[in-house]
């Protein structure tokens, strides 16, 4: 089992702290930017800190869609044998002068990961890892059967992969604060003015474009027809979701006033405790677990 649990918050906020003197320095128009993927490395290394501590000492880890890198960063200074997959994607080429300057820092410091700059479809490794994971990326991916496949394939027997990302069956769209209209298609022909002027997301039509609109039930069948595995779908990820909402200013701002208004109201009312018994088809939010038998 890893023996330092207890001061990987630690670490993870001295590295957060070094990189972003080093952007403040050298690129402080990206400090922003910055700031909002730090939090979502908190975010993220708070989420799995439970299934890291019951791996063994230098586990190999798979982070699916690795972003600004900064999560498997911090998964390597801690130890773990990490491999980063991610491309720079449609919706997302703000990410590689961040990238550079944080594989820049992570190379002088020994704790840059193994870097696979290619998409979760064209992941090509059997029996590799012991932890596969992804927070908000597989919302973004071109086939998520594919890439499910794939991810399924790279670990080893008994190896999990363990993903966060919205659930379209939710009629809300969260990179926008959009509602969603029984469609895509219809959702883009009524709401086209609003999300290419979204000021939420650096490149609206290209993070519309690369959305997939995936659901729990989806998930759940692909799992039972092409892995022959029933997935692990948790409920407690929304109660995660609405504390996140009530108390991160970031994450709150993202997400815009009238939700916040909403969850706050229900709060009030003594309504919020009622959604633990929402099925989790029906939560906006999914969080997944796929183990290899």
């Amino acid at each position: 089992m890893s023996s330092d649990v207890a001061t990987n918050p630690a670490k993870a906020e001295l590295l957060l702290r070094d990189l972003r003197e080093l952007v403040r320095h050298d690129a402080p128009d990206l400090l922003e930017t910055f700031d909002g993927y730090a939090g979502e490395v908190r975010f993220g290394r708070a989420l799995i800190a439970d299934d890291l501590a019951r791996l063994p000492n230098g586990a190999k880890i798979l982070e699916v869609g690795a972003g600004s890198l900064m999560l498997s960063c911090v998964l390597a200074s801690e130890g773990y044998e990490v491999t980063a997959l991610e491309p720079v994607g449609r919706g997302f080429s703000h990410f590689a002068r961040l990238q550079s300057i944080v594989a820049g820092y992570a190379a002088r410091k020994g704790v840059l990961p193994e870097l696979m700059p290619s998409s979760g479809e064209e992941l090509d490794a059997v029996d590799r890892f012991d932890y596969a994971f992804s927070v908000n990326v597989m919302e973004h991916v071109n086939d998520v059967a594919l890439v499910l496949e794939r991810v399924h394939a790279s670990l080893r027997r008994g190896g999990m992969y363990r993903f966060m990302c919205p659930n379209y069956a939710f009629p809300y769209e969260p990179h926008f604060n959009l509602p969603t209209l029984l469609s895509r298609t219809l959702t883009e022909k009524v709401m086209w003015r609003w999300i290419v002027r979204s000021k939420n997301v650096l490149d609206p039509m290209g993070t519309w474009r690369s959305l997939n609109w995936i659901t729990v039930r989806s998930v759940r069948r692909i799992c039972r027809q092409r892995l022959t595995t029933e997935p692990v779908f948790d409920q407690l990820i929304f109660q995660t979701f609405l504390s996140r909402a009530l108390s991160d200013e970031a994450f709150q701002a993202r997400r815009g006033p009238l939700l916040r208004g909403m969850i706050t109201g229900l709060q009030r009312t003594g309504l919020l405790g009622l959604s633990r018994l929402i099925p989790v088809a029906l939560l906006p939010v999914m969080d997944c677990r796929i183990t290899r038998q």
